[in-house]
């Protein structure tokens, strides 16, 4: 009996998925855009200001002008899902790098066999920091309309919130199928 030397399908999809879900909440994160005001009083109609966890830019629409590392005159950065998005969101980042690391040492493409309790571990791993950068995205979000704005501004959810939300699903998607590997280890 000769050992097969193809890597389970759930453990590669749990590798594309979680890489993808990094690229997306590393995009996310340093993303000046978590929430739009638009519509401001005494301000043209094309006029956008974009909050993110780290920046506030404006610009006008209709000549492209962006300017970024705008003053934060609400104390929009002192709200606590800003702050808890600065500190759970480089966390998951982090945490998710550890989960790649430990994920590739237990998947071993150039091995015989994987090793399935280190592809689970790091499963769970990757499956909890997915959930680390989904609580701050959900917070936010469910304060998206109660967060200081400028008065009279229309208030939708920026594209760093999305690719947030859609990074932490992927992670933790990923994570659970990387985890199917712990099957292998109960049936030896």
């Amino acid at each position: 009996y000769l050992p097969s030397m193809r890597t389970p399908t759930a453990m590669i999809v749990g590798m594309v998925l979680c890489h993808c879900g990094l690229l997306l909440t590393f995009t996310g994160t340093v993303a000046p855009s978590w929430r739009q005001v638009s519509h401001m009083s005494n301000q043209p109609i094309d006029f956008v200001l974009e909050q993110g966890i780290w920046d506030i830019c404006t610009e006008q629409q209709s000549t492209h002008d962006r300017l970024c590392g705008q003053a934060d005159e609400l104390a929009y950065f002192e709200q606590v899902p800003v702050r808890v998005a600065q500190g759970m969101m480089p966390t998951s980042l982090a945490l998710t790098l550890l989960g790649l690391v430990v994920a590739a040492l237990g998947v071993r493409c150039w091995q015989e066999e994987p090793r399935h309790l280190l592809a689970g571990v790091a499963g769970l791993m990757l499956l909890l920091s997915g959930l680390l950068s989904l609580v701050p995205a959900s917070w936010y979000t469910h304060e998206l309309w109660t967060l200081p704005a400028a008065a009279g501004g229309t208030l939708v959810a920026g594209y760093g919130l999305v690719l947030s939300y859609l990074g932490s699903c992927l992670e933790i998607l990923g994570g659970l199928a990387l985890a199917l590997s712990f099957h292998h280890c109960c049936k030896e």
